[in-house]
């Protein structure tokens, strides 16, 4: 967990303020007993997390496709190709959704807005040791190549929901 106590926090309130203003509906499916926390949150989404995210087309039509997403001080954040549709996607319209869904049991969805980052950055730095803590055991120094030729991003939360439904042990 890479969370300080101001980014869980942030996220809590961020939480909190989503909840205010849901839908009876999503209120309903959220009951405050199956809503996870910010520090619950923060445990959960530790190392590489898959992640759904949804981009638009310039005639609005949504767009979603699989991504690596690491949660990182209270944010999601991914990469790709700087060519990819994604970020073509991004840097003319910065909006997005992203749903952390390993199952029925789980679900983190956040909205908001991405902001394109330089991983190699001095203020990215602890970020950028956490990706190489994460994929060089995974995948060895080839994935440097990767880290070199991307484009990351991270998620502004305007709003966040998050559902768990865990089997009692």
């Amino acid at each position: 967990m890479h969370e300080r106590p101001e980014d869980l926090a942030d996220m809590q309130a961020v939480i909190d303020d989503s909840y205010a203003t849901a839908t009876g509906h999503l209120l309903n499916i959220h009951e405050p007993e199956r809503r996870l926390d910010a520090v619950a949150v923060a445990s959960e989404l530790d190392g590489m997390r898959l992640l759904v995210l949804a981009t638009t087309t310039r005639d609005g039509r949504p767009i979603t496709s699989p991504v690596d997403g690491v949660f990182y001080r209270g944010r999601f954040h991914f990469g790709s190709s700087p060519e990819s549709m994604r970020f073509r996607h991004i840097r003319e319209r910065p909006q997005v959704s992203a749903t952390h869904l390993p199952g029925e049991h789980l679900a983190i969805t956040v909205h908001g807005t991405a902001e394109v980052i330089d991983v190699g950055a001095p203020e990215h730095a602890e970020f950028r040791q956490t990706l190489l803590d994460i994929y060089l055991p995974r995948y060895g120094d080839s994935w440097l190549q990767i880290l070199e030729g991307g484009t990351f991003a991270r998620i502004h939360p305007r709003r966040m929901f998050t559902f768990s439904m865990h089997d009692p042990a």
